[in-house]
């Protein structure tokens, strides 16, 4: 009976005949020393040149995907896998395999995915440009406030994880910023988080990495994963400027640098207040399907308890008919006059806010019911 590995190292390949050679004879002298029950997987991601041919002379396990992407060869590569335990690095020559038995050892502790950390080890001069330096030193800090996690670098390539965590994190992305949601979903999944030191040295070969387009895909990635950030704190935010702005104006002018305005700001004001309240029901949109469709924490549940699409249509069509009613009585006056000039504007502004915040109500609410439909 062939005795299944108890690790599986993955390494992508796209173009990297200057390194691939010596990242395999290192892999092969680390496991025979450690004596690692462990298999070999190369991922080929279209190359073009010796890269292939030359994994074929070692003792590994070379899968194909025509899928162009980070992400897409990592997903094709763990499909493949039949290890407990799953590292993955880069085949570039810029992390050294030597250490891979510390990896495996703080998952045998416990921690269920692990990290490396480079700046916390020695990177080699000129392995890191100072572009990638600092927009990984930004987006590693976005990533720990929105999703409250410890990790420091988080495009780091050298991983670690067990595959039943690994299982529980449904990845999607194909692109480079695979890496970013590895993170998020382990944080979100609760998974038991180790970032360790590790050395880093300049690739061999030309870089695949495109500072602004990858670090806008991790950027992006993060925010369509933060409802909080994209659209709930901006649309609080404006929603209440307007709220304010439009109950001063609307009781009293407002002065400001020495100009005395009536009630035209408030056109300003009903602006906020819509498009802030559009970008409420966003997060409220975003969150959902995060819970029903990507397992994510159900933190509207006491929401949802007590606001059903009933009870949202109702105060919708409330609001909607105050507003109309207002507007009615001031429409009577100015049919009144033959229609000439409009007195009522401050009064006009507030009843046709009224009216657009309650059909948004309405509409939204049966929205977030679809939404809020569970998958298996």
């Amino acid at each position: 009976m062939i005795k299944e590995p108890k690790i599986s190292i993955i390494l992508p390949c796209l173009n990297e005949e200057k390194a691939i050679g010596a990242c395999l004879d290192n892999i092969e002298d680390i496991v025979r020393k450690n004596k690692l029950n462990a298999e070999v997987i190369v991922v080929d991601n279209g190359s073009t040149d010796d890269s292939v041919s030359i994994a074929k002379g070692k003792k590994v396990k070379l899968i194909k995907e025509t899928e162009r992407g980070y992400g897409a060869a990592y997903l094709k590569g763990f499909s493949a896998a039949k290890g407990e335990y799953i590292f993955m690095a880069d085949s570039d020559g810029s992390y050294d395999f030597s250490e891979i038995p510390e990896f495996i050892k703080e998952l045998e502790k416990g921690y269920e995915f692990v990290i490396g950390d480079r700046f916390k080890g020695k990177i080699e001069k000129g392995a890191i440009s100072f572009s990638h330096k600092y927009g990984n030193f930004i987006l590693s800090g976005i990533l720990r406030l929105f999703f409250k996690t410890k990790v420091y670098d988080v495009h780091c390539g050298m991983r670690a994880i067990k595959k039943d965590a690994f299982k529980k994190l449904n990845l999607k992305t194909t692109g480079m910023e695979f890496a970013s949601e590895m993170v998020i979903k382990a944080a979100k999944s609760k998974l038991k988080i180790k970032e360790i030191p590790i050395n880093y040295y300049k690739r061999k070969g030309s870089s695949k990495l495109k500072s602004f387009s990858d670090g806008w895909r991790h950027l992006r990635f993060m925010l369509l994963y933060s409802p909080l950030f994209l659209f709930f704190i901006p649309g609080l935010i404006l929603f209440l400027l307007g709220l304010i702005s439009m109950f001063l104006l609307y009781f009293d002018s407002l002065i400001l640098f020495g100009i005395q305005f009536q009630y035209h700001p408030m056109f300003l004001s009903s602006l906020l207040i819509i498009v802030g309240y559009q970008l409420i029901i966003f997060a409220l949109f975003a969150k959902t399907y995060a819970v029903t469709h990507l397992n994510d924490k159900p933190a509207f549940n006491n929401l949802y308890r007590h606001i059903t699409i009933e009870k949202a249509s109702i105060i919708g069509i409330l609001v909607t008919l105050i507003g109309i009613i207002i507007y009615l009585r001031i429409f009577a006056k100015w049919l009144n006059t033959g229609f000439g000039a409009l007195q009522e504007i401050k009064n006009s502004i507030v009843a046709l806010t009224l009216i657009i915040i309650g059909i948004q109500t309405i509409f939204s609410s049966f929205m977030l019911s679809i939404l809020g439909i569970k998958e298996k």
